[in-house]
C-alpha cells in the first residue's frame, strides 16, 4: 500500500508554517501537533497531519496575544475536536485581557520612573553641584 502522501514532514511543514523545525518539534512534543509516527527502513519519520499548518498558524497569534502555549493547548484541541467551550474561552479571555491591563500599568510605571532617573541624571550632568535624592533612586514599582 502507498503512504499517505497528504501528511507533512517536519521540513516540508516547517516551509509551509514559516516556522522552524525546532518549534514543531517543541510543538509536537507538547501536544500541540497532530502527528504520526513511519518507519522507513531503519529510520523513523514524524510525519505531519496538513491542519498543522493552520494549528500552527493559530498557535502563534494565540501567543502573539499573550498566552502560553500550555494556556492554548486545551483550547486549541477543543477546537478542533468540536468541543470548544464557548463560556470558558470568554472567561479565560477575559482574564488574559485583565492580566495584560496590569503589566500595562506596570510598564506605564517603569516608563514614568525610568523617565524621572533620566531627568535626575542629565541635571547631575550639567550640574556638578546637583543634590541626588537616594529617595527616588530607590522607587520600587508596587505590586498590582
Amino acid at each position: 500500500m502507498a503512504p499517505d502522501t497528504s501528511f507533512l514532514l517536519i521540513g516540508r511543514l516547517a516551509s509551509k508554517a514559516n516556522t522552524t523545525k525546532d518549534t514543531i518539534r517543541h510543538y509536537d512534543q507538547l501536544g500541540l501537533l497532530k502527528s504520526r509516527k513511519r518507519q522507513a527502513g531503519s529510520r523513523l519519520y514524524t510525519e505531519f497531519h496538513p491542519e498543522c499548518v493552520e494549528r500552527i498558524e493559530l498557535i502563534k497569534s494565540a501567543q502573539a496575544i499573550g498566552f502560553t502555549l500550555t494556556e492554548i493547548k486545551d483550547s486549541l484541541n477543543d477546537y478542533y475536536d468540536g468541543q470548544l467551550d464557548i463560556d470558558l474561552q470568554l472567561t479565560l479571555t477575559q482574564q488574559k485581557l485583565t492580566q495584560i491591563r496590569k503589566q500595562q500599568a506596570t510598564i506605564s510605571l517603569m516608563i514614568e520612573m525610568l523617565t524621572e532617573r533620566i531627568d535626575i541624571l542629565e541635571h547631575m550632568k550639567a550640574d556638578s553641584k546637583y543634590e541626588l535624592d537616594v529617595e527616588i533612586c530607590k522607587k520600587k514599582i508596587p505590586l498590582l
